[in-house]
């Protein structure tokens, strides 16, 4: 089936999401690897450190969805990259002067998650003003495959940088990145948008979030959010102090397995025209849900059996079946939320990413009381409710996709 020809903004956009978001896995993947290596930070110490650099997702993605409701989605874009490029450069130099410390990590992780938060609501708010409502599922797609591209190449670069180099290094990649990001934000020309009524902020809230939380279809979608990325960064905390001092990996085999993650989203992303062309929608959306268990139990085996091969394959399925699901739920979103309302409830699907930081939060306690290999247990178990939560959902019964509400 041919592909759709999209329009020279769209494709603006989807090289600075390419770009942003190579930046960000490089920063994200290199920040634990220095506090274990320099600081020598243990499963307390990276736990705080994934929870500072996801707080923002919490505190700031309601915020953010206001501004993408009334204000420009370009302006928020560049915004929220330049805050990115300002903390990498801040890590660089605090290195270069030997004035770098835990807290000053997490410090500056949390500045430049809060442009994440910001990126990450405004983007998928302006697609539907860029491509027809047909090459909506097409563009999605296309955004997701450059996201799985970072995703593959940031944790490699990073953890090979690091293994040979040091952290300074890769985190001026990032910068570089960063910034060139931001330069194609700033050629992108946006639709004009229509005037918006605007009320109360709390009002706007109240808004959206009777939308979201009545709708039969994006509320469970909400709640499966949450638990999935709860039960995530419970194994995200303790994964890299769990693979070097457990499982005997270097830097650079860490970062081989986090890349496995990235390869199985542009496996799942390739193939996501050609399964949706084979089941139900339903079938779709589950198929993420599912494969985030399988993972979740393959990690665990290794308190059994430790070997690479087993974190390496459950990271390719923590990619490959997900990336279905953000595909087709994004796309369910833009259809059946109307446009005025998009940012907010885009953000309120963000502020799902907010439970990632009290995932991290019990991975370093668990971790810190009753060991790592609890946590991979409180993981897997957060894996099995989500999947339920979906599977009693009216999600799975789906044939197709609904159809597009009323601007």
């Amino acid at each position: 089936m041919p592909q759709p020809v999209m329009p020279k903004p769209f494709r603006q956009l989807a090289w600075s999401n390419l770009a942003a978001q190579s930046a960000e896995q490089i920063g994200l993947a290199t920040a634990p690897l220095l506090a274990v290596l320099a600081f020598g930070a243990g499963a307390g110490e990276t736990g705080l450190l994934h929870m500072a650099q996801t707080l923002p997702f919490l505190l700031l993605a309601i915020p953010a969805g206001l501004l993408a409701d009334r204000f420009s989605h370009r302006g928020l874009l560049v915004s929220a990259e330049l805050l990115r490029l300002v903390s990498f450069a801040a890590i660089i130099l605090l290195a270069a002067s030997g004035r770098l410390d835990m807290t000053l990590l997490a410090l500056l992780g949390f500045i430049g998650a809060t442009g994440t938060v910001a990126y990450s609501v405004a983007a998928p708010a302006l697609v539907p003003a860029l491509v027809p409502q047909e090459s909506l599922a097409a563009a999605n797609t296309r955004l997701e495959l450059a996201r799985t591209i970072a995703f593959t190449a940031g944790p490699a670069l990073a953890g090979w940088l690091v293994g040979w180099f040091d952290a300074p290094t890769a985190f001026s990649l990032a910068a570089a990145l960063s910034a060139g990001a931001t330069v194609l934000l700033l050629r992108l020309c946006v639709p004009v948008r229509p005037t918006v009524r605007k009320q109360n902020p709390l009002e706007d809230i109240r808004e959206s979030g009777r939308f979201l939380f009545g709708h039969a279809l994006l509320r469970p979608i909400f709640i499966t959010q949450l638990l999935f990325n709860t039960a995530f960064f419970v194994l995200q905390a303790i994964y890299a102090p769990y693979a070097i001092s457990q499982l005997g990996m270097s830097a650079s085999e860490v970062g081989l397995t986090l890349a496995l993650y990235g390869a199985g989203m542009i496996g799942g992303a390739l193939l996501a025209g050609r399964i949706a062309a084979r089941i139900t929608f339903g079938m779709l959306v589950a198929i993420g849900p599912a494969c985030g268990l399988m993972a979740s139990l393959t990690v665990l085996a290794t308190v059994l059996l430790p070997h690479m091969a087993l974190p390496a394959l459950g990271f390719f399925l923590f990619g490959a079946g997900p990336i279905l699901w953000v595909i087709s739920t994004t796309t369910l979103r833009q259809v059946v939320t109307p446009p005025a309302m998009l940012g907010r409830v885009s953000a309120l699907t963000t502020l799902a990413y907010g439970m990632r930081p009290i995932g991290a939060a019990i991975g370093a306690t668990v971790g810190g009381l009753f060991g790592m290999e609890a946590c991979l247990l409180v993981a897997a178990a957060g894996f099995a409710l989500q999947l339920g939560v979906i599977l009693l959902s009216p999600l799975p019964r789906l044939l197709r996709l609904p159809k597009p509400v009323a601007a």
